[in-house]
């Protein structure tokens, strides 16, 4: 059952509280540029939607380095969430257009939120797991910490972080956004291109048994058979979202995000891989974060990509 083309809704967050580098910000004005450039006319024909953001509060001294900036970014993602539950609930199928990572802590509270009784399965296309808590984060910085947030998870090591008490309430805040914690299962979690974790995550991706499909099994495999093959394990998901971060793809295309990473997947397959997804009728949600211009080595190059797989979507679920 297709997604009508009238029922696209475009959610621009500029929000880039998360990141270690900034901006991130820039992202959607680098997807407009390229999209006025291919004269494909993209975001002329669906509404958009913004959110507010606070980034001025990047010029503020950070009082707590386990966790970045979370008072504020608690306040984006809250509204993030409530964005996405009153699209879906209004039978939308929204694109979140983000800065960082971060903001899926908003996105799936919202999904969950608008669908409380169902299983949310998550496809992570990302070379980080995002699983960390202020509790194990070497930096910090929130980007990396919305995997844990949704699974409800701390995650206290012996030799960890020992966050300060307001740090604890705020984290504790977000785990428990739209008072729903957890909000997704383990086992519904799928990442895509993960290749760049710290031993923190890689104890609980063990403990949690949390199912991975390598850039080599991409590779070998092709889109569509690894399509079939991560709808196959979602099985018992009655709904499903995908969050892409553009650091997936491999820096010999471009270094256009704040956390770029070698030996990633080639656009092309990364375009196969979604054409496939996003033919699944179970699809609600799509997200594209972390495009930063400002430091692309190639011009404007990570988000002429970034339209390439967005335009691929949209054309996949018509």
């Amino acid at each position: 059952m297709g997604i009508k083309k009238d029922k696209i809704k475009f959610i621009k967050v500029s929000s880039e509280l998360g990141a270690g580098t900034s901006g991130a910000s820039k992202g959607f004005e680098g997807l407009k540029s390229a999209d006025a450039m291919r004269e494909s006319n993209l975001f002329s024909q669906h509404e958009i939607i913004s959110i507010k953001d606070k980034n001025d509060s990047l010029l503020k001294n950070i009082n707590f380095p386990t966790a970045k900036r979370i008072k504020d970014i608690l306040e984006v993602v809250t509204n993030v969430s409530r964005t996405v539950k009153s699209q879906l609930l209004e039978k939308n199928f929204p694109i979140i257009i983000a800065g960082d990572h971060s903001i899926a802590i908003g996105t799936i509270a919202g999904i969950k939120s608008a669908y409380p009784s169902k299983n949310v399965g998550i496809i992570w296309v990302d070379a980080h797991a995002d699983i960390h808590s202020p509790y194990t984060t070497p930096s910090g910085n929130v980007h990396g910490m919305p995997i844990a947030a949704s699974l409800g998870l701390d995650h206290k090591l012996p030799f960890g972080n020992n966050p300060k008490k307001e740090v604890i309430k705020l984290w504790n805040d977000v785990k428990n956004l739209e008072e729903i914690s957890p909000k997704i299962k383990p086992e519904n979690i799928v990442y895509v291109g993960l290749r760049d974790t710290e031993w923190q995550e890689d104890k609980v991706l063990r403990e949690l048994k949390i199912q991975k499909f390598s850039v080599d099994f991409v590779r070998r495999n092709g889109g569509k058979s690894t399509a079939d093959t991560i709808l196959n394990h979602l099985i018992n998901t009655d709904i499903i979202y995908i969050s892409f971060d553009v650091d997936v793809l491999d820096t010999s295309l471009s270094k256009g995000t704040g956390t770029p990473v070698p030996n990633g997947l080639f656009l092309r397959e990364v375009v196969n891989l979604m054409k496939s997804l996003a033919k699944s009728p179970k699809l609600c949600c799509f997200e594209i974060v972390e495009i930063n211009p400002t430091i692309d080595d190639k011009g404007n190059s990570m988000a002429e990509m970034g339209l390439d797989v967005l335009e691929e979507i949209i054309s996949s679920i018509n």
